[in-house]
C-alpha cells in the first residue's frame, strides 16, 4: 500500500513540561503534610508550656499553704503549750488550796474535839479575850478611845461573870486601863470635820467686797454717776476722774502701818481656792489624826485670813472666830497602853490549857495502869 504522508493519522504528541508538573504534587503534599505537623508540635508545645506553667504555680501555692500551715500549727503549738502551762499552774493553786482547806478542817476538827471539854469559864475567857483584842484594834488602828473603853468595859463584865480566881490580875490591870482611857478627853473627829466643811462653804460665799483692796481706786465708783448731766456736776466729774487718775499714778503708803497686799478682782477666786485647800488639808489631819499638819494647815489658813481679807467684814470676822478655835483643838492626844491586860490573859488561858492537858494524861495513865 502506497504510504500517504497525512497527519491526521499519527498520534499527538507528548509535551514534556506536562509530564513534569504532574510529578510534583506528592512533594507539595508532603510540604502540607510537614507544616500541619508542624503547626500541631507548636500547638502541643504551647500547651505544654502552659500546662507547666501552671503546675509551676501550684506548686507555690501548695508550698505557701504548707507554711501558712506549719505557721498556723505551730502558733497552735505553743498557744496549747501554754494552756497546759496555765492549766498545770491553776491544778497547783487548787492543789495548794485543797491543801490548806485540809489543814483547816484538821484545825476546826481538834478545835471541836478541844470545845467539848472546855467550860463555861473557858468559853467567856475566851469571849473577854476577843473583846480586849478588839479595843486594842480600835485604839491602835482607829484611835477610837469610846469604842476601846466599851470593849474594855464588856470584858471586864465577862471576866466578873466567870468563876476563875486566877483573872483577879486581869481585872486588876484591866480597871487600871479603864480608867486611863477616861481621863483622856476623846477627839469627836466628825464635829471637828463638820466645822470645817461650814468654813468651806462659808468661803465659797465671799465676795470682793470682802478683800481688803475693797476701797482701791480701781474699785470705787463715782457717787455722782446718777446726777443730772448740768455744768456743773459735769466740771465735778470731771474734778473726780482727775483726782482718781492722779491717785492711780500717784500712791502714798504710811510706813507705820503694815503693808498688805492689794489683789485684783482676778485673783479672789483664786484667794478662795487657795483658802479651802488649806481647809481640805485640815480636814484630812483630823481624819488621820495628825495634830502636827492639823495645826500648819489651819496657821495658814488664819493668816491668809488675816493678811487678804477685811477684818471689819462680819463674815470674815466669824471666819477668822471659827477657825482660831478650831484651832485649839487636839486632834491627837497621847494614847496609853491597854495590851498589858490582854497579856495576862493569855498567859491565864495557857496555864489553863496546859493544866487540862496535865490532868487529862495523868487520867490516860491511871486507866492504863488500872
Amino acid at each position: 500500500m502506497p504510504v500517504t504522508e497525512t497527519t491526521k493519522q499519527l498520534p499527538a504528541p507528548v509535551s514534556p513540561n506536562k509530564a513534569e508538573r504532574s510529578r510534583l504534587w506528592p512533594i507539595w503534599v508532603v510540604a502540607l503534610i510537614a507544616l500541619v505537623l508542624a503547626v500541631t508540635l507548636a500547638v502541643w508545645n504551647w500547651q505544654q508550656w502552659q500546662t507547666h506553667k501552671a503546675t509551676v504555680q501550684v506548686i507555690q501555692d501548695l508550698r505557701q499553704d504548707t507554711a501558712r500551715l506549719e505557721d498556723r500549727y505551730g502558733s497552735r503549738g505553743n498557744e496549747q503549750s501554754q494552756r497546759l502551762q496555765a492549766v498545770e499552774g491553776k491544778l497547783s493553786d487548787q492543789r495548794e488550796l485543797i491543801a490548806t482547806q485540809q489543814r483547816q478542817i484538821d484545825h476546826n476538827a481538834r478545835e471541836l474535839l478541844e470545845a467539848g471539854n472546855r467550860t463555861r469559864t473557858d468559853w467567856l475567857l475566851a469571849e473577854a479575850e476577843y473583846l480586849l483584842r478588839i479595843g486594842n484594834q480600835r485604839l491602835l488602828i482607829e484611835k477610837d478611845i469610846r469604842g476601846a473603853l466599851a470593849a474594855l468595859e464588856s470584858a471586864d463584865e465577862v471576866l466578873r461573870e466567870s468563876d476563875d480566881i486566877g483573872v483577879y490580875p486581869v481585872r486588876q490591870q484591866l480597871a487600871r486601863e479603864i480608867l486611863s482611857l477616861r481621863s483622856i478627853q476623846g477627839v469627836d473627829r466628825t464635829g471637828l470635820y463638820l466645822q470645817l466643811e461650814a468654813a468651806i462653804a462659808s468661803i465659797h460665799e465671799l465676795t470682793d467686797q470682802a478683800l481688803i483692796h475693797d476701797q482701791a481706786p480701781s474699785f470705787r465708783m463715782s457717787e455722782d454717776s446718777n446726777a443730772p448731766a448740768d455744768g456743773r456736776n459735769m466740771f465735778v466729774r470731771g474734778w473726780n476722774r482727775f483726782l482718781d487718775t492722779l491717785q492711780q499714778v500717784v500712791v502714798v503708803r504710811r510706813l507705820d502701818e503694815p503693808v498688805k497686799p492689794l489683789l485684783s478682782p482676778d485673783q479672789s477666786a483664786w484667794a478662795r481656792l487657795n483658802l479651802q485647800l488649806m481647809l481640805e488639808e485640815a480636814e484630812m489631819a483630823v481624819l488621820r489624826g495628825n495634830q502636827p499638819l492639823y495645826e500648819r494647815a489651819l496657821s495658814k489658813a488664819i493668816n491668809t485670813v488675816n493678811d487678804w481679807y477685811d477684818s471689819t467684814n462680819p463674815a470674815i470676822r466669824g471666819l477668822s472666830d471659827s477657825l482660831n478655835e478650831l484651832a485649839s483643838h487636839d486632834v491627837d492626844p497621847k494614847l496609853p497602853d491597854i495590851s498589858q491586860s490582854l497579856g495576862l490573859l493569855k498567859e491565864r488561858l495557857a496555864g489553863r490549857l496546859a493544866t487540862d492537858n496535865a490532868d487529862r494524861s495523868g487520867s490516860e495513865r491511871g486507866g492504863q495502869d488500872s
